[in-house]
């Protein structure tokens, strides 16, 4: 259906499908105009103004919708009472399942379940637990929080016989407070809270059940196996379409999915989980990613260094990485009687460095850049395409230097965080400062200035919209965590400044002041911009959909030759382009026109030109960007100087359309026309 949409003094006809992708979900219709789900009134016939100022608030790209995330503490409350409607409706269908833990995560929450009979839950199975849900949810039953003594506790859980509950009671601390929530008098668990009032301010049509996984209680796969149930829960029923919407984007975007079929990487099995191979194409654009990186760190005075990938274990002791990161390391192997280790970390090498000579106050600061590969244990099933790896180069930088150029090094990474990042198409970022812990290292006096120099960088930096973790911080210093957001809206960790007053002192590492009377310690800053190589690859993969911009694909242009004559020609074009810094490639042209352009456009190529008997004759190329189109008839030079100088492909002008046929009476307009 479509509609005439008056709005203001201009009309626009709206389809039910584009009013669904404005946002604009109808919900009744009159002969005067819709009334949506966000009880808004859209007139068909007013003028009046304030009827354009309510479709203003919705935006035309629907990507650009602010979904509400887990600091709307409203959303955090609905989130946890859906699991405990879940635990509830569960219960009520399968009488062998007793909960365990059901906290509320991002976009949902979860409940783990024991099931005696050894059951699995089904995919029927989470339909019934959503229709058992809405009737609780349409019953409107009171969340009550009561709170008890410990014993009482006690006595009411083994009542029930809930084993687990009896656990988690024992590992809450003695001098907290025991508190239960009820759903009316059938239903209650053990639990801090929030919650909502009532069930009924759980909107049943903004909830819904996606999942089961396999689970191990408390994490630890010698204790029960456990089934979890995923479930999602917003405050508007538009937030959950939109979600999903999201989601379904995200399956079309899986960087697993795109790398094999751009072949770009692989993971292969017989080498190993977690263990990247690196295809030429996927080479190509991670060869261009560190040559931006490395560019913009020599240009913003940092030394690059080259760090070996194995070391004493003596060496994880003194960092303390042994201590703490034991179990995300793999196993020592042993060398003439002595331990080494496959390094996890990069700064215990960087801190060897810095102590292998005299340091004055003069030397500082001291930036040091290295694309370390470390290598970490992780378990199989955790495992995740280049998102969990077991081997990964880390963007890593260390910065030494005095507490009085602690602020500018800081406003200095936040720059070169901003230029690298941006370079690659990130702009939105979110932003958090994490504060001293309660068990730390250091003395009161340096973690207030270092967490006064991060504040004060942000501010100068005009970055004032950051969020606060009060106690998020390492023990050995604070931190600033910056997320970026994809083409569609989601977030991703990836750089990290951290202040860290640990290893200089682990690793004694000192520099002489300006009197040459004492040795200070210089206060070590870690940093990096992407995280991980593989991670940032991945990112970046999902959010062009693996469409790279010009400057960053692996193949800028592929020529299609129509005739076996035009190879020659062809080959010759693609030297010249290598000369010049082009990535060409040459179809082989064993298929038809048509379907070299289908192949050109799954394989996400910019740029192609179609080589007949005429380009071959003008030494022109008929050239077609894929997203654009058609963009006429150029000399080889001038196409080249345009893709030299061109980051995308809106900064390559169109040249001279003529609309004539290709040789070979193949219109490669009309051809591309009907792939697309």
């Amino acid at each position: 259906r479509s509609y005439k949409l008056v709005i203001g003094s201009w009309t626009m006809l709206v389809t039910t499908g584009r009013a669904l992708q404005l946002g604009l979900f109808f919900r009744q219709k009159s002969s005067h105009g819709f009334m949506t789900s966000r009880n808004k009134f859209i007139s068909l016939k007013s003028k009046s103004s304030h009827v354009l100022a309510t479709v203003s608030e919705i935006p035309a790209d629907i990507t650009e919708a602010e979904l509400p995330t887990n600091e709307d503490d409203e959303l955090v409350r609905i989130r946890h009472s859906s699991a405990h409607v879940m635990g509830m409706a569960v219960q009520r269908l399968f009488p062998d399942a007793q909960v365990t833990t059901g906290p509320w995560i991002e976009n949902g929450f979860y409940y783990d379940f024991y099931r005696s009979s050894g059951e699995q839950f089904s995919i029927n199975d989470l339909k019934a637990i959503k229709k058992e849900m809405e009737k609780i949810i349409k019953k409107n039953f009171e969340i009550r929080k009561e709170t008890i003594d410990r014993a009482e506790a006690e006595r009411r859980i083994k009542e029930i016989g809930e084993s687990f509950k009896l656990e988690i009671l024992q590992s809450i601390p003695k001098d907290e407070d025991i508190t239960i929530y009820h759903i009316g008098d059938e239903w209650w668990d053990l639990c801090a809270g929030p919650h909502v009032e009532s069930t009924g301010q759980i909107k049943a049509k903004a909830l819904d059940l996606s999942s089961v996984s396999a689970a191990y209680w408390r994490g630890d796969e010698s204790r029960q196996a456990l089934q979890r149930i995923y479930g999602t829960a917003w405050k508007e029923a538009w937030q959950l379409k939109e979600h999903k919407r999201r989601l379904e984007e995200a399956k079309k975007r899986d960087h697993r999915t795109l790398g094999k079929k751009l072949d770009l990487f692989s993971i292969q099995d017989d080498a190993g989980g977690g263990l990247v191979f690196w295809h030429p194409k996927g080479s190509k654009v991670r060869g261009l990613i560190e040559d931006t990186w490395k560019e913009a760190h020599i240009k913003a005075g940092y030394e690059l260094l080259y760090t070996p990938h194995v070391a004493n274990l003596n060496l994880w002791k003194t960092s303390g990485h042994y201590d703490f990161y034991r179990d995300g390391m793999f196993d020592q192997m042993d060398v003439e009687d002595e331990q080494y280790q496959l390094k996890p970390m990069n700064c215990p090498f960087h801190c060897l460095m810095y102590k292998d000579k005299l340091h004055s106050y003069r030397d500082l600061p001291i930036r040091w850049a290295e694309l370390g590969t470390v290598y970490r244990y992780e378990r199989s099933g955790t495992l995740h395409g280049l998102f969990r790896v077991r081997g990964f180069t880390q963007d890593d930088a260390h910065i030494f230097c005095t507490s009085d150029q602690l602020e500018n090094e800081i406003i200095g990474v936040l720059d070169l965080t901003q230029n690298i990042l941006s370079q690659f198409g990130f702009n939105k970022y979110d932003i958090m400062l994490s504060t001293r812990p309660e068990k730390s290292v250091g003395s009161d006096q340096i973690w207030e200035d270092a967490t006064n120099a991060l504040v004060g960088a942000l501010h100068r930096k005009g970055w004032d919209d950051y969020t606060i973790d009060q106690g998020g911080g390492s023990f050995y210093g604070p931190k600033i965590d910056i997320k970026i957001r994809d083409a569609i809206g989601r977030k991703w960790q990836c750089s990290t400044i951290q202040c860290d007053f640990n290893l200089p002192e682990r690793f004694d590492l000192t520099y002489v002041d300006a009197d040459q009377s004492r040795e200070l310690r210089p206060i070590m800053l870690h940093r990096a911009i992407f995280g991980s190589i593989e991670r940032f690859f991945g990112i970046l993969t999902e959010s062009t959909a693996g469409d790279f911009p010009l400057w960053l694909a692996p193949t800028q242009l592929r020529l299609l030759p129509v005739t076996d004559a035009a190879q020659h020609f062809c080959q010759k074009v693609a030297a010249r382009a290598l000369d010049v810094g082009i990535r060409v490639e040459i179809d082989p042209g064993k298929e038809r026109l048509a379907k070299q352009i289908r192949n050109g456009w799954d394989q996400r190529i910019p740029l192609m030109a179609v080589v007949g008997e005429r380009e071959m004759q003008s030494g022109e190329l008929a050239v077609r960007a894929r997203a654009r189109g058609e963009l006429g008839s150029v000399p080889v030079d001038d196409l080249f100087t345009a893709i030299l100088q061109a980051r995308s492909i809106d900064d390559i002008p169109t040249f001279r359309l003529d609309h004539e046929e290709n040789e070979g009476g193949v219109d490669f307009q009309q051809q591309q026309q009907q792939h697309e």
